[in-house]
């Protein structure tokens, strides 16, 4: 036996011989031995503890945490009340530790519920004590205002550590006074309160203390007011919140008091703690901590800190944490206040490597074990491993180590770990421009430098280009850059200068760039995006080389840079029940205006995912308009539920009588454009008498042409993120002459005894996009009986081919090689024309036809019931996602639809002709 161990063995015996005084007879020394031997090898005070409590021996193995309940009748005994059943509590919590009853995570949960329940107990009983003195605080309305006690760190994490302090901020709802004889106004009343509440929690008696009470990471410190209004503490954030606090504040969490109130309140610092956008400013701010921290570290020779120290807990907080800010803004599921939660989401969303977090978390769970055994062993605030020789193998023994060799080298182990990761962290992503004349070019401005230079990197019509960088170098914008910012725009705009010489488009791409920087100007988060991640850079410049209209769209809202490198580019696009989802969220702030901002913004991320797969060929053209269709489609049924909420509120309902939204040509036919407008039409089954049972009733045909017009108006609203989608009405029946609304039995006579050839094929490409599946069901019934009505389909080749070469005659625009895509010989309304001929000529015979709406799956349809062949049928689907994959990248780059013909598409033009002049439509004659 070691000299180490034998002093070990005499102290264990000691303190076997003190809970055996103090059993009084109860257990005999045998027992005692047996259940206590390793209690003592690992703490003196829990040993302390049960000398002093031996009535509670027997609660050790509890499971649940007992109630705390301060006397009413006399607060003197609250000290001692509370200290002891802390005491007790965590005695428990080593217990269940030493026993593995408990694991690390559970171990600081009971540590924090622990807390909690002291905070809520004393908080209680101290208010209920002023209201006595001082009366209850209220408002300038009358409405009591509570107290809030904010927990942060790790109290708000739930994952407090064992002698830890707690960090708190004390807030209230409103100004006001309490309305007793001796009143206070709000702060006055809040401050004694905070200040009772600290003094009980933590003056230290002959019980020792409760909780070690923090409030220095209130707003303004050491030097600002201790309780604050809800008003003052938004106030703060939004015009003087620093970075650091942000960290602070991702764990906040209503302790004490009245917590939904605190709850609210959080909800509105969240734009402080949570951008709106990616944000890699964050890792500035984490920079700089963490420089402070070494600075300390280094000062205090700290090296050994498990919480401080290099790879110690404090570097496995900060980089979960940061992770957090910078995409938490926009995945509101990584919120969370536990940092293994956190964890766990960030891994899901794909921003931390499951590997990595793994080894992280086994890290983290070792480093606040031994953390919490250091503390355990006296109930002290320390985060390193004793000095001591002794005591250090003290504590190496009870965590089942041999020596403290052996536990300090399984520690260093874990501390490599963090330490890598954190390091790969932080490290700076810069990359210099590797031509240093894009350099020299870029420090040369305004002045110094020529377009010769320009021309030199590979830039034609350089002079425009040149007066366009020193016009932007001499912007008062740029001029007004702080040294930070100013340093940004040195490192990333020669490496943008770099990537436009290169791309496929250079004199467009960079001008495109400029235009994109001047809009991002004065928001710094952007230039940190694309200084810390040149990918996202590098795919930027590549995108608005090839796009003018993602390039627009960049320029107008650039929250949609994030999508540069969002990581759910990369994923599968998410599927309606998810888009329904990504609505309802938008919807639930409960504010039109917002709830539209946020259904613009939903829109205009997706748009944008949708264009960089199409524009990079990553999924097929056909494919992204169906996709396209179908967001335009959720949108639509939430704009429907906005417009519903308006109308509801001074008109009521019509009872027993339902609405729907039908969508024509490409919406209709999931063959949605990047700028298409959306062909609807508006049914109603209300009859004339119908009316609305609000306060201001109106008949039904009023009540739906409002509803109706109120769907338009929100959907051409003009938001900060745009407008939604232009609304196209003619296709209702009679045309620009038409109601607005019609009814079922209305538009069924209309189809069956108005309609032209034209409106019933328009009506072959129409669906059901939201309403009432009612309305919805009726409709679907008027369209077959309309499609499948007998006809003369000699005649009906007749009047489509009129009908198209009228089209032809007014809109086509192809000129020699010059073809346009959609209006031009064998383009899309060619094929269009053709399969929505196909349909009426076989929709009597086979109803099969009229279950698909898009051109491939009419196709597939009419090649599974023989009317077109295999070969045919493969011909004109390629012939088809030929058309719409150039289409859609004219669109994206604003181009007009015409191109010159490949002679590709030469030859599958003639072929594809050949088919339908087949089938009775020679659309060249």
């Amino acid at each position: 036996m070691t000299d180490f161990e034998s002093t070990l063995q005499a102290l264990v015996q000691r303190h076997l011989d003190r809970l055996v005084a103090a059993s009084h007879g109860k257990l005999d020394k045998s027992e005692i031995e047996r259940k206590y031997a390793s209690l003592a090898v690992v703490s003196d005070f829990a040993i302390d503890t049960l000398c002093q409590q031996p009535e509670h021996w027997d609660e050790l193995e509890a499971s649940e945490i007992p109630p705390l309940e301060l006397s009413s009748d006399d607060d003197s005994q609250w000290p001692q009340q509370i200290r002891r059943w802390r005491r007790l509590q965590s005695t428990r919590v080593i217990w269940r530790d030493l026993h593995e009853f408990d694991n690390v995570e559970a171990s600081l949960g009971t540590i924090s519920q622990v807390a909690d329940i002291a905070l809520g107990e004393s908080v209680r009983a101290i208010s209920a004590l002023f209201v006595s003195r001082y009366g209850e605080v209220k408002n300038a309305n009358g409405e009591a205002q509570s107290f809030v006690v904010f927990g942060l760190g790790k109290l708000g994490g739930g994952e407090l550590n064992f002698s830890s302090d707690v960090d708190l901020v004390y807030a209230y709802p409103q100004q006001g006074e309490s309305d007793g004889a001796r009143s206070l106004d709000s702060e006055a009343y809040f401050t004694r309160l905070g200040q009772r509440l600290a003094q009980l929690l933590g003056d230290i008696s002959s019980d020792g203390f409760s909780h070690r009470v923090d409030l220095r990471l209130r707003p303004y410190g050491n030097s600002g007011r201790l309780a604050l209004s809800f008003a003052a503490m938004e106030h703060y954030f939004q015009t003087e919140g620093r970075d650091w606090e942000r960290y602070a504040w991702v764990k906040a969490r209503p302790v004490a008091g009245d917590i939904s109130a605190g709850e609210r309140c959080l909800e509105s610092l969240r734009p402080f703690v949570y951008r709106r956008y990616l944000d890699y400013t964050a890792l500035d701010g984490l920079r700089e901590m963490k420089a402070m921290i070494a600075a300390e570290v280094e000062k205090r020779e700290l090296a050994d800190h498990l919480k401080l120290g290099p790879g110690g807990i404090r570097e496995i907080e900060f980089l979960v944490q940061a992770l957090q800010l910078i995409h938490g803004g926009r995945e509101p599921g990584l919120r969370q206040r536990s940092l293994l939660k956190a964890m766990q989401t960030l891994v899901q969303a794909g921003h931390l490597p499951e590997t990595t977090a793994e080894k992280l978390k086994e890290a983290y769970l070792f480093l606040r074990r031994v953390e919490n055994r250091v503390q355990m062993l006296r109930d002290e605030q320390t985060h390193s491993l004793p000095q001591d020789a002794f005591t250090c193998y003290r504590i190496a023994r009870g965590l089942n180590f041999s020596s403290a060799d052996e536990l300090e080298n399984a520690l260093q182990v874990h501390r490599d770990v963090v330490s890598e990761e954190f390091s790969r962290l932080l490290a700076s992503k810069r990359h210099k421009a590797k031509v240093s004349a894009y350099i020299d070019y870029w420090r040369g401005l305004p002045d110094q430098s020529n377009s010769q230079q320009l021309s030199d990197l590979g830039f034609n019509n350089s002079d425009d280009l040149h007066q366009a960088l020193q016009d932007f170098c001499k912007h008062s914008t740029v001029q007004s850059f702080n040294e930070k910012t100013r340093s940004r725009l040195d490192h990333v705009l020669p490496l943008i200068l770099e990537a436009a010489a290169k791309s496929v488009a250079p004199e467009a791409a960079m001008t495109r760039s400029l235009g994109l920087l001047h809009a991002i100007a004065k928001r710094t988060s952007y230039l940190a995006l694309l200084e810390e991640k040149p990918v996202a850079l590098q795919r930027l410049v590549d995108v608005v080389a090839r796009s003018a209209w993602l390039s627009e769209r960049l320029v107008e809202h650039p929250l949609l840079l994030d999508e540069l490198l969002d990581h759910r580019v990369a994923q599968a696009y998410p599927g309606k029940q998810q888009l329904q989802t990504l609505a309802k969220q938008a919807l639930a702030v409960g504010d039109t205006e917002q709830a539209l901002t946020g259904l613009n913004e939903m829109r205009q991320s997706l748009s944008f995912r949708i264009a960089q797969a199409t524009l990079f060929q990553q999924q097929a053209a056909s494919e992204s308009a169906e996709q396209l269709a179908e967001l335009a489609e959720v949108i639509l049924q939430s704009v429907l539920e906005l417009a519903k909420a308006e109308i509801r509120g001074p008109h009521g309902v019509v009872e027993d009588a339902g609405f729907a939204i039908i969508g024509y040509g490409s919406v209709g036919a999931k063959e949605l454009g990047f700028a298409s407008d959306l062909d609807l039409v508006f049914l109603h089954n209300a009859t004339p008498s119908m009316m609305s049972n609000g306060n201001r009733p109106l008949d039904a045909l009023r009540y739906f042409a409002r509803l109706a017009q109120k769907i338009i108006s929100l959907m051409q609203t003009i938001t900060p993120a745009g407008r939604l989608y232009e609304v196209d009405m003619r296709l209702r029946p009679d045309g620009a002459k038409g109601l607005l609304v019609s009814s079922l039995d209305s538009f069924g006579e209309y189809q069956r005894e108005r309609a032209w050839t034209w409106e019933h094929q328009a009506l072959v490409r129409s669906r059901s996009l939201a309403g009432d599946e009612e309305v919805c069901a009726r409709f679907e019934e008027i369209r077959m009986q309309a499609l499948q009505a007998h006809r003369d389909l000699a005649q009906i080749n007749v009047d489509i081919v009129a009908m198209r070469q009228r089209m032809r005659n007014e809109l086509d625009r192809s000129s020699g090689i010059r073809f346009d895509l959609k209006q031009g010989l064998g383009g899309l309304v060619d094929m269009e024309f053709f399969l929505q001929s196909r349909v009426l000529a076989m929709a009597n015979t086979d109803a099969e036809v009229l279950n698909a709406q898009r051109s491939p799956d009419i196709l597939a349809v009419l090649e599974s019931i023989g009317d077109v062949c295999n070969t045919d049928s493969q011909m004109l689907r390629s012939h088809y996602e030929n058309l719409i994959s150039h289409s859609m990248v004219c669109s994206l780059d604003q181009r007009p639809r015409i191109i010159d013909m490949p002679d590709e598409l030469k030859i599958q033009c003639e072929q594809t002709l050949n088919i339908y002049t087949a089938k009775g439509l020679d659309f060249r004659s």
